[in-house]
């Protein structure tokens, strides 16, 4: 089989692996303004939309909408945060309506989409923290990776049952 019979089939599982993630989630929006800027001048960016993804730290479900305070990580090609200790922050993501907190439990990644709201000064143990709010309007909650133990690697091709065809 050639190359060119080959592009076509890639392409095409490439585009499956995304079709489940939504389009905001994806995709940054224009000027892609990150949690840095925002941190810097709070005010100056109000009803911005933005796309931002990491761990979760806390979920606080309300009346009528759900409050989920996040660590924030780089995100990856397809909008999932990286496995990485770099963070340029917290931030609170606002949802409507109930999320189940054992669904979206601390320490799962979670990447949203929506526009920017007046920050909001809450404490992280006696320092009070100002977080960037997010009102959602899209999100993610990415399933969780295998974990490997560290320096786990193993050949591609490697046969599980070979040393038994050898005795």
């Amino acid at each position: 089989m050639s190359y060119r019979a080959l592009a076509p089939i890639l392409a095409g599982l490439l585009l499956s692996a995304c079709a489940g993630i939504p389009q905001a989630i994806r995709n940054a929006p224009p000027g892609d303004l990150q949690l840095e800027s925002v941190r810097q001048q709070p005010d100056g960016h109000l009803g911005d939309r933005v796309r931002w993804g990491g761990q979760i730290v806390s979920v606080e479900n309300g009346e009528r909408e759900t409050w989920v305070v996040m660590v924030a990580r780089p995100l990856g090609f397809s909008g999932r945060p990286e496995d990485t200790d770099r963070s340029p922050g917290r931030f609170m993501a606002r949802f409507d309506g109930f999320l189940d907190p054992a669904t979206y439990k601390a320490g799962r990644e979670l990447t949203v989409s929506g526009r920017l709201e007046a920050p909001q000064t809450r404490s992280v143990g006696a320092y009070p923290y100002r977080y960037p709010v997010l009102r959602v309007e899209e999100s993610q909650l990415w399933k969780p990776l295998p974990k490997y133990p560290a320096g786990y690697w193993r050949y591609p091709y490697y046969d599980p049952w070979y040393d038994s065809w050898r005795h």
